[in-house]
């Protein structure tokens, strides 16, 4: 996340949120309360409602009185909460990058305010942060698969497996001691940061598929 946020509060005027969104190059700002807590957010789309009406006699602003109250209340604010929308989707700072992401797509949302316990706004996660990751080298890749799915995880040795890396598609080769193990080392080095696909080479030396059902 990036925790120097730029956000607005509940009265911050119309024009002054177009001067922050220019200015940063940004898209939407987090609109906070007295107290930090995060109440609404206020995207390039909010704003350009306004645009929309300004011609009273364009498809668009026939479609526009069409569409919903607070689609026309929106081209008639002037301030923040009245831009804002609100509840606002948020994600906590130790949650995972996959659910950011899914909450991302879900919301068709560019950026993900981060909040506290307390709802206070600390950061702020933007595609572009998520699409980073991807840039990681392959040689740290590697390393966290080897560490984290395979040593923390599954408990298992390593030193006869081979971790192979190249440009985020990760090829598994070597023998595991069960089957079941498997498809759970597949599935955990998914989720390491960086990873784009997993090629699984894997083989292992008994089958408990069946005992492990019971």
């Amino acid at each position: 996340m990036t925790d120097n946020v730029v956000s607005v509060a509940t009265r911050t005027s119309y024009k002054e949120i177009v001067r922050l969104l220019a200015g940063n190059r940004i898209n939407a700002v987090p609109v906070t309360a007295d107290d930090g807590r995060v109440v609404g957010i206020v995207s390039e789309s909010d704003l350009l409602h306004k645009e929309a009406a300004q011609t009273t006699d364009s498809p668009a602003h026939h479609l526009l009185r069409r569409h919903n109250r607070a689609t026309t209340a929106k081209a008639a604010a002037t301030r923040a909460d009245e831009l804002m929308t609100t509840p606002v989707v948020t994600i906590s700072a130790d949650d995972r990058i996959a659910n950011a992401a899914r909450l991302m797509t879900v919301h068709a949302i560019k950026q993900l305010p981060v909040v506290g316990d307390d709802g206070v706004l600390v950061g702020i996660v933007a595609r572009r942060d998520l699409l980073r990751l991807f840039l990681r080298p392959d040689e740290s890749v590697a390393a966290d698969v080897r560490r984290e799915v395979f040593r923390r995880a599954l408990c298992v040795d390593t030193a006869g497996l081979r971790i192979d890396v190249r440009d985020g598609v990760v090829t598994l080769r070597g023998c595991l001691e069960r089957k079941s193990l498997v498809p759970d080392a597949v599935a955990l080095t998914r989720r390491v940061d960086g990873v784009v696909d997993v090629v699984n080479e894997l083989s292992y030396a008994v089958n408990d598929a069946h005992t492990s059902r019971r």
